[in-house]
């Protein structure tokens, strides 16, 4: 296992412990409150807990080395662990929308919220700081598992405001409706958060190209690496989790040697994975006879 792999199963290792350890906050608040709507948030920690083991073991298949069956690795893991951890947050919405809609059918009263709401607070602040470090570590170490379990866990930041924010108003004003109306908004916002997750994980399965800034930073860099040539063209970049796969075409003159030919490959390769470590680099080279002048990058 890599290096960059054994930090990034640290890294998961510990999100698995930070979630139980949530879950058993925010159920506590529950218990002592018997609010549907912090019912609502201690379920969904349990996705959390679930989405966490899945990260895990994405990163350790998307980790493995490539094989025969699968010779450009296993990096797209991870956007597989992603698409189910949008697909349990829909799942988790339903469920709360199923109890909130019991509560509206016949509401019960709601135990004042102090020491619930101090334990669900306090379950939410370790949420927020963790959320924030998956976010900045999945994006450091291009680990799209641990990036999303931090958009999930936002989510859940917000949506546990929300909750407490409406415990105070419902004990404010007494109307029975507002704590399972409460329930019901959180499930909008995780059917939401859900849906965004799926929606850039599959983008990523279907060969998303780097993002602009890069594509451009990409191109100076071969430019300037590529003194010799004549020409590049049909640049070509696609993203797989933690790789990422560059192919262009290098057009030189017909009389130029393998030898030197090589060598502006090597500045060209060296020069790219000086930017971005775990690049795969794919180049065919034309000489200026046949070379098909497609998406020209003039040097």
């Amino acid at each position: 296992m890599a290096v960059g792999t054994e930090r990034l199963t640290k890294v998961a290792e510990a999100n698995i412990a930070v979630a139980m350890a949530v879950m058993g906050l925010k159920y506590a608040a529950y218990r002592l409150t018997g609010s549907v709507a912090l019912y609502s948030d201690a379920l969904e920690s349990i996705v959390n807990i679930i989405t966490a083991l899945i990260a895990l073991y994405a990163i350790s298949v998307a980790g493995r080395p490539a094989d025969r069956r699968h010779q450009y690795g296993h990096h797209k893991a991870e956007y597989f662990a992603a698409v189910v951890d949008g697909v349990l947050i829909v799942v988790a919405a339903l469920l709360i929308v199923h109890a909130a809609w019991g509560a509206i059918s016949a509401p019960k009263p709601v135990a004042p919220p102090g020491i619930g709401m101090a334990v669900n607070l306090a379950a939410t602040v370790i949420n927020c700081g963790w959320a924030l470090f998956l976010i900045a570590w999945g994006r450091r170490n291009s680990s799209p598992a641990l990036i999303a379990d931090g958009w999930h866990l936002t989510t859940d930041v917000v949506t546990s405001i929300g909750v407490l924010a409406g415990l105070v108003a419902g004990a404010a004003t007494g109307w029975p409706y507002a704590d399972p109306a409460l329930a019901i908004l959180v499930a909008l916002n995780i059917l939401w958060a859900g849906w965004t997750i799926v929606r850039g994980s599959v983008s990523s399965l279907m060969d998303e190209a780097v993002p602009p800034p890069l594509a451009a930073e990409l191109r100076e860099l071969i430019a300037a690496s590529a003194t010799g040539a004549i020409e590049v063209h049909d640049l070509k970049t696609r993203m797989a989790g933690r790789a990422t796969f560059i192919e262009l075409h290098l057009v030189v003159p017909g009389a130029m040697s393998v030898a030197a030919a090589h060598q502006i490959c090597d500045r060209i390769e060296n020069a790219v994975k000086g930017r971005i470590p775990d690049a795969d680099v794919l180049i065919h080279v034309e000489p200026e006879a046949e070379a098909k002048h497609a998406g020209v990058l003039v040097l």
